[in-house]
């Protein structure tokens, strides 16, 4: 595990916050000299502490309206079945992000879709189809007052 100091710290922040600041800003904001500055992000994305940069998306924009979280119970609790699962998982559109979890089911999705009656058609052509999946429970997301996913 990377140890990170207050410095660093203060730069992942801001960083995380804005991921398209100019080194100038970024410096600014943490008190370093742009050059200090530029030479601990450089550091910190070669070390891996920093995985990528990313655009966070206006989903509505896109035309996606509905979000739903997803608990999937598999009926055996083989690799195989697992294994299975989640192929066909990297192969819906819907599913953004797939969990295995612990507890009283194997996996936890994140499905967006662009409304009701398409998430319907996942739920009874993708999942319903599925010979590994037991018991499936949808919440669907009414509101999202924090969201720090980037």
């Amino acid at each position: 595990m990377a140890e990170i100091d207050k410095i660093n710290a203060r730069i992942l922040h801001e960083l995380s916050r804005d991921g398209r600041i100019s080194n100038l800003d970024l410096a600014d904001r943490v008190g370093l000299s742009p050059s200090a500055c530029l030479r601990r992000v450089q550091e910190l994305e070669r070390r891996g502490v920093i995985a990528g940069y990313r655009a966070v998306l206006d989903k509505s924009a896109l035309g996606v309206g509905f979000t739903a979280y997803v608990t999937v119970a598999l009926n055996s609790h083989i690799k195989s079945s697992q294994e299975a699962f989640e192929r066909a998982m990297m192969q819906a559109d819907e599913v953004v992000e797939c969990h295995n979890t612990t507890g009283a089911v194997e996996y936890l999705l994140r499905v967006e879709a662009a409304d009701l009656v398409s998430y319907k058609r996942f739920h009874t052509d993708v999942l319903g189809t599925l010979p590994q999946v037991h018991a499936i429970t949808s919440y669907v997301v009414m509101g999202s007052p924090k969201d720090e996913r980037a």
